[in-house]
């Protein structure tokens, strides 16, 4: 649990950059041919969602900051 509204942002900002190494990861595994399967595409399109709702959140988060 955030104790500020900065600390929440930097935490939202970890989870962005969390999920898109793992999106990156996926990627890697794609690409070598490790990985071919549904469950693949399914975590990749997850990651990417999770990182369209942090990018939206942080962008929030920041106004909120400002104000």
């Amino acid at each position: 649990m955030a104790r500020s509204k900065r600390e929440f942002s930097a935490k939202l900002q970890i989870c962005l950059e969390e999920a898109d190494e793992s999106a990156y990861w996926l990627e890697v595994l794609k690409d070598r041919g490790l990985s071919d399967g549904p469950d693949r595409e399914s975590l990749f399109s997850e990651a990417k969602e999770l990182m369209a709702i942090f990018v939206s959140s942080l962008k929030t988060s920041r106004r909120m900051l400002e104000s």
